[in-house]
């Protein structure tokens, strides 16, 4: 097991405050104002000094989908310059880089579970952009572990995601159209903090794995949007049939959307690293019991 320090950037996002909260003291947290990864004083200044036995975990990203459609230079500034002058940082010090990645970054027409080495093709400006972030990443330090991830949620009254959204929007309408043609595997956030913390654990150990590698950490299972939203209002009470089908065509966005990106989590197993749950259990857990 690591003793070093694990310092997380973007720390006020809702996977940083889990890591934050579950990581105790050897976790230092900073926001974008105490380290803005688009500057390279900003990167040494804040993780210059950090060593062998420190793990740095990249959760500053830029994920407003939509929006980087019309913004794409700060998205690139945040999602790739960003990780590349951490990488450079934790290869000159010797600190382990974990980054973390999105399934935007594949084409979205698999129809399986997509493992890291399949063939990538985002469809998207905030794909194109994570998907840069992951190369300057290996290029600045090929020993950094990156993390792909898919449908995170905290499902707290104070949050925007999928899962908060529809709770609060159980309470304002009669009903919800939610797309049946997208599908994934919705991942709690608790649930993926755990996960990386028993990874840094693990890649600052003394038998260091998944360096170099590229791992997907998800909940298990799949659904489709639809399904999720179902089973939301089914955890609160309501009834599910209140969630009416639609599908991506009738509900256009400024982005595309992978129309499959379910994640296997065979390479994450086979690092010796512990499964995530069933994404079904993990909801429950989220909602009732906030973990």
């Amino acid at each position: 097991m690591g003793s070093g320090s694990i310092v997380v950037t973007g720390v006020a996002g809702q996977l940083g405050r889990q890591l934050r909260a579950r990581g105790g003291p050897r976790v230092r947290g900073l926001t974008s104002a105490q380290l803005d990864i688009t500057d390279p004083v900003s990167v040494y200044q804040a993780v210059g000094k950090l060593g062998p036995g420190d793990v740095v975990i990249n959760c500053a990203a830029y994920t407003a989908v939509d929006d980087a459609e019309s913004d794409r230079s700060t998205a690139h500034a945040v999602n790739a310059d960003g990780p590349g002058y951490l990488a450079e940082q934790t290869a000159r010090t010797g600190a382990h880089l974990i980054h973390i990645s999105t399934d935007y970054v594949f084409t979205g027409s698999s129809s399986r579970p997509l493992e890291p080495g399949d063939p990538i093709g985002p469809g998207s400006v905030y794909g194109a952009t994570k998907l840069a972030g992951e190369q300057a990443v290996r290029a600045g330090d090929p020993a950094a572990t990156i993390v792909r991830t898919a449908w995170v949620y905290t499902g707290a009254a104070d949050s925007a995601d999928f899962v908060s959204t529809m709770r609060r929007l159980e309470r304002e309408r009669d009903t919800v159209s939610v797309v049946t043609d997208q599908v994934g595997s919705p991942t709690y956030s608790g649930d993926l903090a755990d996960g990386l913390l028993e990874l840094a654990d693990e890649v600052s150990g003394p038998a260091p794995v998944a360096s170099g590698q590229i791992l997907h950490a998800t909940n298990a299972g799949n659904c489709s949007w639809f399904d999720l939203a179902q089973a939301v209002f089914a955890e609160v009470g309501a009834d599910p049939s209140r969630v009416l089908p639609t599908t991506t065509a009738q509900f256009p966005r400024p982005a595309p959307r992978p129309a499959y990106s379910v994640l296997s989590g065979r390479a994450w197993q086979e690092a010796g690293l512990t499964p995530l749950r069933d994404w079904r259990t993990a909801l429950t857990a989220a909602v009732h019991h906030g973990g």
